[in-house]
């Protein structure tokens, strides 16, 4: 199974280090080959252009992993291919060109965006339970923010973080129709290298259904804090609650709660997990190796995924969705951080929490 890695960046790293894992545990031999301006210090095989990659690799899945403001750039040079694409979240950049991307991906055999927290087993269990017992959503928020201040890698702005939490609201409750933007308030700032005003958080009101949501997302949160909060009814209208929590304290360390509340107060708890993954080697990725393991599965076998990839369509519809985010937030004056010369920029080989 023959895998072209299209940047060998940070996240370019983590796809090839949980390829090479899940392909040893399930007995598929995969060969790796990457696309990068910058040649890496590895034993892979590297090429220079995309196109020559396809052509002299033949590749089986390709792998889009460059910064997000290239995603488009990069996809759109894939018009033609048949095989397997995955794509890093976003799809593209709020200003890239939606329709020329979307032709350029026609002929390919399949897609998934890397929306990592379906493969958390704490979601999927959350899933399972409003799906099961039709639970009808109330009411949602959520809070997901890291910090990539002065972070080396360019980016197109906070609109990359929230998508897993407004992905995350859709996918938990499939019943409840699509989420619709209401009002959106926001800062600029000079955080990322990739400008002096680049959207770096969100806040946010919406519709999901009949269900109003409220959100915040930021990349200068001083902490990560990655949270979902449902309110829902059951058949008996009953009102129950349920607390998703990601990679706290560790990636990869996720946490449900699901109670009710009696009149007096007391907590009945219906349901808890708490996933704390701890297997030597996959280090923050446990979860993107179910990605892995399901899209070489499916290319290798034809072994349907446990849940299916989220595809070109809802790629689309989410970057939509993020595209009017962009273009209707209301923001003071950009902050600045940088007021010296020059900044100091994380470091590329800084520890993975950081980077994460």
């Amino acid at each position: 199974m023959k895998i072209l890695i299209i940047g060998l960046g940070y996240a370019g790293q983590r796809f090839q280090r949980a390829f090479e894992h899940v392909g040893a545990c399930c007995g598929i031999a995969v060969s790796i080959a990457y696309v990068d301006c910058r040649p890496k210090r590895t034993t892979l095989m590297n090429f220079d252009r995309i196109d020559g990659a396809l052509r002299d690799f033949l590749p089986d899945i390709v792998v889009v992993s460059v910064n997000d403001i290239s995603h488009a750039e990069v996809l759109e040079q894939l018009a033609g291919y048949r095989g397997f694409v995955i794509c890093e979240k976003p799809l593209a950049s709020p200003h890239d060109d939606l329709t020329g991307l979307s032709a350029a991906l026609a002929t390919c055999g399949g897609f998934a965006l890397n929306l990592v927290e379906r493969y958390s087993e704490a979601s999927r269990v959350l899933r399972d339970w409003v799906v099961r017992h039709d639970w009808k959503l109330v009411r949602a928020s959520f809070h997901w923010g890291k910090d990539r201040i002065n972070d080396y890698r360019p980016t197109c702005g906070v609109t990359s973080e929230a998508i897993h939490a407004l992905d995350l609201l859709s996918w938990l409750n499939p019943a409840a129709g699509p989420l619709e933007p209401a009002g959106v308030l926001g800062v600029r700032s000079d955080f990322s290298i990739s400008g002096d005003a680049v959207l770096d958080t969100l806040q946010l009101s919406a519709v999901l259904g009949d269900a109003p949501v409220t959100g915040y997302a930021s990349f200068v949160n001083v902490a990560r804090q990655r949270t979902v909060d449902l309110s829902l009814v059951d058949r008996e209208e009953q009102l129950i609650h349920a607390r998703l929590t990601f990679d706290t304290p560790r990636w990869d360390h996720d946490h449900l709660r699901i109670w009710m509340r009696d009149t007096d107060g007391t907590e009945l708890v219906l349901h808890e997990v708490t996933v704390a993954p701890c297997q030597p080697g996959l280090e923050t990725l446990h979860k993107l190796s179910r990605l892995c393991l399901q899209a070489l599965e499916w290319v290798a076998r034809g072994q349907p995924p446990a849940e299916p990839f989220a595809d070109l369509e809802q790629a689309l519809v989410l970057q939509h969705l993020l595209n009017a985010l962009e273009a209707r937030a209301l923001t003071p004056p950009p902050a600045r951080y940088n007021l010296g010369v020059s900044r100091a920029l994380l470091a590329e080989d800084s520890n993975l929490e950081s980077l994460g």
